[in-house]
C-alpha cells in the first residue's frame, strides 16, 4: 500500500475551510483505491501565527517540509494583519524559491454546470506553464533618492537554464494532449528579455519537430483568452505573463474560486506544492460560503503528480457532475455552502 505523507498548510482565511474540505475529498478519494492513503500533518503557518512569532515558519520550517511528498497550501496573506509583501515572501514565495519549484501549471477549461461569461466558450481547455523562479519577479533591484528624483528599478533576471526547462515542460506536457503549444511573448517593446525567450523557444522547438507551435505577444494573447480561448492548448509563459494569463483564465472559467494549480519541482529533490489560484478572501472566512472547488481541483493535480491520473480524472468528472446538476456555490450562481458542495462530492465518490 502506498502511504503518501501531505504537509497541510491550511494559511489564512478561507484557507482553512477549504483545505479541510479538500483533505475529506481526498480521504474519501484513498477509500476507492485500496492501494493508496494519505497521511496529512497540519501546520499553523499563517498572518496570526506571524503576529505571535515575527515570522511566518519557524527557523526549521523548512527543514520540516523537507520529510513529506507534497504540500497542500490553502491560501496565503491578510492585509488587515500583516502587508502581503511580508507574509508572500516569508511563506508561499520562500517555499517556491528554496525548494526549487522551479514549474507552475494553472489549468483553464469550461466546466460542466457552471456558466463562463463568455458568450460562446467552445469547450476551451488550456494548460498554462508558467515560469515560476525568475523573470519579472526576481528580487534584484532597489530604491534610490528621495522626493521627484525617487527611482525605482526592478531588474527581470531570464536565464536560459531556467527557460529551457519550463519551455521543454511545455512540449512534453503537449505530447500528452493536443500538440500544440504556443509561447507568450512581447519581443516587440521589451528589447532584450523577450527576443531571448524567443530564441530559446525557437531552439527548444526544434527537438519537437511534431509539435505545432506558436508566438504571440502578451496583448494580443490576452485578448484571444477572450475571444477565442478554444484555439490554444499547451502555453508556455513567463512568471508575469503566466501569472496574468490564468488569472484571466480563471475569470473566462466563471470564476477565481474554482481555478487550480501546482508548484512543480521537477529534479525530485525537494516536495512539490500544490494551493488554488484564489487568495485568502477575508471578507468571506468563516461564513460557509467559500468554493471549495479551486483546492479540490488542485487535490486532483496532486493525485496527477504521484501517477495516479485515472484518479486525478475520477475526481474532476466527480465534481463536474456535482456542479452540472446545480450544486453551486454563491460565487458561481448558487446558493449552496462550502460544507454542502464537499458533502455531495464524496457522497459521490463513493458510489462510483
Amino acid at each position: 500500500m502506498e502511504k503518501l505523507k501531505i504537509a497541510n498548510i491550511p494559511g489564512d482565511g478561507i484557507g482553512t475551510e477549504v483545505v479541510a474540505a479538500a483533505t475529506d475529498v481526498l480521504k474519501a478519494v484513498s477509500e476507492i483505491h485500496g492501494g493508496l492513503t494519505f497521511e496529512f500533518t497540519d501546520f499553523p503557518w499563517n498572518c496570526h501565527y506571524y503576529l505571535k512569532h515575527g515570522a511566518m515558519m519557524p527557523e526549521d520550517g523548512m527543514d520540516q517540509l523537507t520529510q513529506f511528498d507534497g504540500i497542500f497550501l490553502g491560501a496565503v496573506g491578510d492585509p488587515n494583519l500583516v502587508p502581503d509583501h511580508v507574509s508572500l515572501w516569508g511563506l508561499l514565495i520562500k517555499i517556491r524559491r528554496e525548494f526549487e519549484q522551479s514549474i507552475n501549471l494553472r489549468p483553464a477549461k469550461v466546466i460542466k454546470g457552471i456558466r463562463s461569461p463568455l458568450l460562446n466558450p467552445k469547450d476551451f481547455d488550456i494548460m498554462v506553464v508558467r515560469e515560476n523562479s525568475e523573470g519579472e519577479y526576481s528580487s534584484i533591484g532597489g530604491n534610490m533618492y528621495q522626493g521627484d528624483d525617487e527611482i525605482a528599478i526592478q531588474n527581470a533576471v531570464f536565464s536560459r537554464k531556467a527557460t529551457e526547462r519550463a519551455m521543454r515542460f511545455a512540449f512534453e506536457l503537449a505530447q500528452k494532449r493536443s500538440s500544440r503549444v504556443t509561447s507568450a511573448t512581447k519581443s516587440n517593446g521589451i528589447i532584450y528579455s523577450m527576443p531571448f525567450w524567443d530564441s530559446v523557444f525557437e531552439d527548444v522547438a526544434k527537438d519537437y519537430p511534431h509539435i505545432e507551435t506558436d508566438s504571440r505577444h502578451i496583448d494580443a494573447l490576452a485578448a484571444f483568452f477572450v475571444t477565442q480561448p478554444d484555439r490554444f492548448d499547451v502555453i508556455v509563459a513567463s512568471n508575469l505573463f503566466g501569472d496574468i494569463l490564468t488569472d484571466l483564465g480563471a475569470a473566462i472559467m466563471g470564476s477565481i474560486g474554482i481555478a487550480p494549480a501546482a508548484n512543480i519541482n521537477v529534479n525530485g529533490k525537494y516536495p512539490s506544492m500544490f494551493e488554488p489560484v484564489h487568495g485568502s478572501a477575508p471578507d468571506i472566512a468563516g461564513k460557509g460560503m467559500a468554493n471549495p472547488i479551486g483546492q479540490i481541483w488542485t487535490a486532483k493535480m496532486m493525485l496527477d503528480h504521484f501517477g495516479e491520473e485515472e484518479l486525478g480524472r475520477v475526481l474532476l468528472d466527480t465534481v463536474e457532475s456535482v456542479t452540472s446538476d446545480g450544486f453551486l456555490t454563491r460565487d458561481i450562481g448558487g446558493k449552496h455552502t462550502t460544507k454542502e458542495v464537499t458533502d455531495e462530492i464524496i457522497a459521490r465518490l463513493k458510489v462510483r
